[in-house]
């Protein structure tokens, strides 16, 4: 994943991810601003606000997981290296959003229960993603999903790892 100095962003595809993001959220408390590319699993983020909503992003705002909400980064899954033996570079060719999305819907998915401590499907929490542009994949060599955990109510105030929601 690209250093701090990065100047793509990621793509956000998810339809959930975009209702989700479009939630207010307020700045105070110990709010900083962090590139998406140095996220990690257990870093707290708030969703931007209504007029900050984007097809890419680049920074999140992230808090203390004791403040309040509306995201938790909960895993970082590489997407694969295609064997296309059609080219010489099938690596280096961005996948489309379609592939991305699916991709992301499996592994996030997968390793949902590793970090809450629950299933999926039988967890009160919902999970949402942020894939790699088509400009950070080419630019950046960026291949890597970003797994956010969610809820359709209220804010999150603290951690969810390993809580069994």
């Amino acid at each position: 994943m690209p250093g701090a100095d990065s100047t793509a962003a990621r793509a956000a595809l998810a339809l959930v991810a975009a209702t989700l993001l479009a939630g207010c959220s307020s700045l105070d408390g110990d709010t900083s601003t962090t590139s998406v590319f140095d996220l990690e699993p257990g870093v707290c983020v708030l969703a931007p606000s209504h007029e900050d909503v984007a097809v890419e992003l680049s920074e999140v705002a992230t808090v203390p997981c004791e403040e309040p909400h509306q995201l938790e980064v909960f895993a970082l899954v590489d997407f694969p290296e295609r064997s296309d033996t059609d080219t010489e570079q099938a690596g280096s060719t961005f996948p489309g959003d379609a592939l991305l999305k699916d991709f992301a819907d499996g592994a996030c998915a997968e390793q949902f229960a590793a970090y809450v401590g629950v299933d999926y499907r039988d967890s009160e929490l919902f999970f949402t993603y942020l894939v790699p542009s088509a400009r950070s994949w080419q630019a950046e060599d960026d291949r890597t999903v970003l797994c956010l955990i969610t809820t359709t109510g209220e804010d999150l105030s603290q951690s969810v790892a390993g809580t069994g929601w």
